[in-house]
């Protein structure tokens, strides 16, 4: 029986320590993508209650909800560079203070500007500070060409925190009221801080030993700058594929509780079946990744969005066929896809960009998403206050879900 020499014994031991110190990344990067993504969709239950509470109208409260993500989307390129150049102890801590801070200030608001001020702006800063752009970029130093599947299960930590937070707002609201709510989420964020800063920072932004960086072969990594990376066409390809994505699925997102209380569902109910969103989800981001490695990229990605128009279809027949069947199939069919393209868009950034200012490039597109987002948002709010009503909101949202598909069928570096 062959004996292994202690210099075989050391090397797997030190490859079973790289394992279970990725393991652990992935478990804090999870966990703060719960955090952030929970926190900032949790204001679609808040929505309805501070609306009747100051008497505004649908877009004055939306406006707080896309100043969210616009600001988190034009936060991330400078969470990039400062990831790059402080690494991720200072970069999570700040998220973590902003968010803390942000809802203490929320639950004293009596103006729509001070809302805007901490929902809007420092929350957006806050989960740019604990989301995908500093996630992606830690991931890619433990996980290397296994990227896509260790984003996936990030991504999906936006499903727990939609399924973890918006029932539990809705519960806390309803016991609590608004205000005090958001005092309680405000302490528990700050209160994070204290088991987070003694964690070796230092060891995980080294990153595995046994990661190499791949990058395809169609692509010459030349020393990639923001500025080079902007004159590739791939960098605009994936910058409009966030955008309009961003805006189809917001437009609806933003107002989606408030949909389906209107359609006759009660608020708790209404609240739960969005939360649900969250089991699916993580399915979702699950699947279409694994389909990733089965039939290819741009198949699965094409099939996400086929889902996603599904999903739309289903939302609009819900108003005039309150079903809890329809609503499971929108459940299904929209939610497990919210998102689910992400972490093949985030690998495919990180493949064509690869190099020492990848944390710079990819946050520069990622405001893509950002600007989606806060533009769906705020038109959806518009149009639902300008038709009074719901389908015209659902047509701009399904028209723009269309336009974030199609660069995956023209774009040469995106149909490989």
């Amino acid at each position: 029986m062959d004996q292994k020499t202690p210099g075989e014994t050391s090397k797997e031991s030190a490859q079973q320590g790289a394992v279970r110190t990725a393991i652990v990344v992935l478990a804090l990067c999870f966990t703060l993508a719960v955090l952030g993504r929970g926190l900032s969709e949790s204001f679609t239950v808040f929505l309805k209650p501070i609306s009747e509470n100051f008497g505004w109208d649908r877009a004055q409260v939306v406006s707080i909800y896309s100043l969210t993500w616009l600001i988190s989307g034009l936060t991330a390129p400078l969470v990039g560079r400062l990831f790059d150049h402080s690494g991720p102890r200072i970069v999570y801590a700040l998220g973590l203070l902003l968010l803390g801070s942000a809802f203490l200030i929320a639950g004293r608001a009596e103006a729509l500007w001070q809302f805007q001020l901490s929902i809007g702006l420092c929350v957006g800063i806050g989960v740019a500070f604990i989301g995908n752009v500093p996630n992606s970029i830690l991931l890619g130093r433990w996980f290397g060409p296994r990227l896509p599947t260790a984003m996936a299960v990030v991504y999906s930590a936006m499903g727990g925190g939609v399924l973890a937070l918006l029932p539990a707002s809705q519960l806390l609201i309803d016991h609590l009221g608004w205000r005090a709510t958001y005092q309680v989420y405000g302490f528990a964020t700050l209160g994070l801080l204290v088991p987070l800063m003694p964690l070796p920072w230092r060891m995980f932004a080294a990153g595995s030993p046994y990661v190499t960086k791949k990058t395809d072969p169609d692509f010459i990594d030349s020393g990639w700058t923001l500025v080079s990376a902007m004159r590739h066409h791939a960098f605009w390809a994936l910058f409009s594929t966030f955008f309009f994505t961003a805006v189809g699925m917001y437009a609806i997102a933003a107002q989606i509780v408030a949909y389906l209380i209107d359609a006759g569902f009660p608020p708790l109910q209404a609240a739960t079946a969005w939360g649900f969103s969250g089991v699916v989800l993580v399915f979702g981001m699950l699947g279409v990744s694994a389909l990733d490695g089965l039939i290819g990229r741009r198949p699965s990605v094409l099939l996400s969005y086929a889902i996603s128009i599904l999903g739309i279809v289903l939302l609009w027949l819900l108003q005039y066929y309150p079903d809890v069947i329809l609503l499971t199939g929108f459940v299904v069919c929209f939610g497990s896809m919210m998102g689910s393209r992400g972490p093949l868009i985030t690998a495919t950034a990180m493949k064509i960009f690869g190099g020492k200012r990848v944390g710079t490039i990819y946050g520069t597109i990622s405001i893509g998403s950002g600007l989606g987002s806060a533009f769906g948002s705020w038109s959806g709010g518009l149009i639902h206050d300008a038709t009074q009503g719901y389908n015209a909101l659902l047509v701009f949202a399904l028209a723009s879900v269309v336009l974030g598909m199609i660069p995956f069928l023209i774009v040469p570096a995106l149909r490989r």
